[in-house]
């Protein structure tokens, strides 16, 4: 799992019918209390917003932030409301 900002959305007008409903948003790693000059898109199972810090899963972990086993290799699955301590 790792700490990321969500910097923007992903609009698709056709996927995959276990992905209907929820939004693709794009986010950027932290690490070390900096963003990372990387970006991708993750799955939202939690309702973020752009410019919150969230908790991302990444692969096979990723598919079960959804009801659905949906193809997902990134899901937002946590919002970070306080950090303490280092990363």
């Amino acid at each position: 799992m790792i700490m990321a900002k969500v910097t923007g959305s992903v609009v698709s007008t056709s996927k995959n019918e276990k992905l209907v409903g929820y939004k693709f948003m794009i986010v950027q790693p932290i690490e070390n209390n900096k963003l990372i000059d990387k970006y991708f898109v993750a799955v939202d199972s939690v309702g973020a917003g752009i410019g919150e810090k969230v908790l991302v899963a990444m692969g096979s972990a990723a598919r079960l932030a959804t009801s659905e086993n949906a193809p997902i290799d990134a899901a937002i699955v946590g919002i970070v409301d306080e950090k303490q301590g280092n990363l």
